[in-house]
């Protein structure tokens, strides 16, 4: 399991300390689904349900891409597409499309409006063959319905009637506008499940599909994540979930309501984003709510460290760390040593950094900012699934000890309605 280490938090907390019977509570309202939501937690059972099921479906899919296609375009928004794209960048690469490689490149649209950002795209594909994996439970949704009526008459002015081979949908099961124009035009359709809600889909074909075109091992990632769900149902205050939930609760009712996630892996940049998503979506609401933030170490600290250690004391700090580096790079001697720096010639690169985020986390606590650390094996397909599995039970835990329903969010239809007035949709 992921580990939770709460040293850096506990001298932060009263004396009596995380209310775990809070926590168990929400223990069994989620794990029985018997809360506000609680028809939206199948995520809990779907890495089995997908082996069983689509697994072989989404495979011969990203088979059948990664042989006919140079490109995929993943059109989506929010849970939509942030999961896949945290998984590729976590596991392969930040600078996927740019390195060699014997998969297709793959770009990300229909999470923006911008001219500029469509225009390049469409630019970096140029004359190269590509699919589209079109991601939506409804199909309405304005930004990658725009995206995908852009790319798809792209398709069908490069591929005629053969076009409607290279889309793929991934949407409801049995509705909506997405549905019925696949239906219609015989395009290949996976499902979003309708027992679990757009950023808690992560590990259905929503997520699994462009991660298995990337290369990933999905069936590795889902026979891990089986085994981690069934660990983190573990009632106990020795769930790492637990620690992480109920430490931060305890935190935020002692006046902590900003949590600045941090790592020292810019390939974590986009996990981040979707762990964002994940505890925002899911705690902001009612007038509650941990606001959550991402910094980048040790870049950030020479831009937003300064804030961390001397501004407002309203934030605590959760570093993920990965025990093992995928690479081992040592620092080089140079004679002369006019740098000064051979006293660490011969040092692992990881092993300062670790060093630093030491350093780092100590001054942190001295300034008044609690920490708690994660910690990660590996950035493998066994480490993806912890994380994954570890957060979105945390958030579960957390968003019902704080009392609120997890797995809605009413506050997102009121700029929709607003959106929609304005371009004078009847």
């Amino acid at each position: 399991m992921v580990k939770v280490d709460l040293t850096g938090a506990k001298d932060f907390f009263d004396q009596i300390g995380p209310d775990f019977s809070k926590i168990s509570d929400a223990h069994r309202t989620l794990f029985e689904g018997s809360g506000a939501g609680g028809e939206f937690t199948g995520w809990l059972t779907l890495p089995e349900r997908i082996l069983s099921d689509e697994l072989k479906q989404i495979q011969a899919a990203s088979s059948r891409i990664r042989s006919n296609s140079q490109v995929l375009v993943v059109i989506g928004i929010g849970g939509s597409y942030l999961g896949a794209r945290a998984a590729i960048e976590l596991l392969r690469s930040p600078n996927y499309n740019l390195i060699e490689k014997d998969t297709p490149d793959i770009f990300f649209v229909g999470n923006s409006l911008s001219t500029a950002a469509i225009t390049e795209t469409i630019e970096l594909i140029g004359d190269r063959d590509f699919s589209i994996n079109i991601i939506s439970k409804s199909g309405g949704t304005l930004e990658p319905a725009l995206g995908f009526r852009v790319f798809k008459a792209m398709l069908e002015k490069k591929y005629g009637s053969a076009a409607k081979k290279r889309i793929y949908a991934t949407t409801d099961a049995n509705s909506g506008l997405l549905y019925d124009m696949a239906v219609s035009e015989g395009w290949e359709r996976f499902v979003v499940p309708d027992d679990v809600g757009g950023r808690f889909s992560v590990l259905s074909a929503v997520g699994l599909l462009p991660m298995a075109v990337a290369g990933i091992d999905i069936e590795t990632l889902l026979r891990c994540a089986v085994e981690d769900m069934r660990e983190l149902g573990l009632i106990s205050a020795e769930n790492p979930a637990w620690q992480y939930a109920g430490a931060r609760q305890h935190l935020y009712m002692l006046g902590k309501t900003t949590e600045v996630l941090a790592c020292y892996e810019p390939s974590f940049r986009f996990m981040a984003e979707w762990w964002k998503q994940l505890f925002g979506e899911s705690e902001g609401k009612n007038g509650v709510g941990i606001f959550p933030a991402y910094l980048e170490y040790p870049a950030d600290l020479h831009s937003m460290g300064q804030y961390v250690q001397d501004g407002p004391r309203r934030l605590f700090e959760t570093v993920c760390l990965f025990e093992e580096a995928n690479e081992d790079l040592k620092i080089p001697f140079e004679l002369g040593d006019r740098d000064g720096l051979n006293y660490l010639a011969g040092k692992d690169f990881d092993a300062v950094s670790k060093v630093i985020s030491k350093a780092v986390s100590e001054a942190h606590i001295k300034g008044d900012v609690p920490n708690i650390l994660i910690s990660v094996p590996k950035r493998d397909e066994e480490g993806l699934s912890k994380l994954i599995c570890f957060f979105q039970v945390s958030c579960g835990l957390s968003a019902y000890a704080m009392g609120v329903n997890p797995f809605n969010q009413p506050g997102v239809e009121e700029y929709k309605s607003g959106m929609f007035r304005m371009l004078g949709r009847s």
